[in-house]
């Protein structure tokens, strides 16, 4: 394989990024196993509730209860708050039947 970029006429060669080990296909997602949450709380029933929404959601966290009562779960709420799909109806072309039920053609009707 030719470069276009080569100079005296040495070829550069591709890195090998595996021989460094860093993988680029890998897909890491946070609250696995091998990237588990970091997460504080405030006291033992605040612990129980998070564990809860956490088995409910298959998630793994690493939790530990905060000595001077504050917590931070600001991982598990934005893993929870993922955004909604929004779908809009396609309008109609202007010789389609008009979506009103008037039974004329979408031009003569709304359009």
């Amino acid at each position: 394989m030719m470069s276009k970029f080569f100079y005296k006429g040495k070829i550069e060669k591709k890195p090998k990024h595996e021989s460094y080990g860093f993988n680029t296909s890998r897909k890491l997602k946070a609250g696995t196993a091998e990237a588990p949450l970091t997460l504080v709380v405030k006291d033992e029933e605040e612990l129980a509730q998070v564990q809860a929404q956490l088995a409910e959601h298959q998630l793994v966290a690493d939790i530990s209860v905060s000595e001077d009562g504050s917590t931070n779960l600001q991982e598990l709420e934005h893993l929870l708050a993922k955004p909604k799909t929004v779908s809009v109806e396609a309008t109609p072309n202007r010789n389609d039947p008009c979506s009103c039920g008037s039974g004329k053609k979408y031009k003569k009707c709304c359009g």
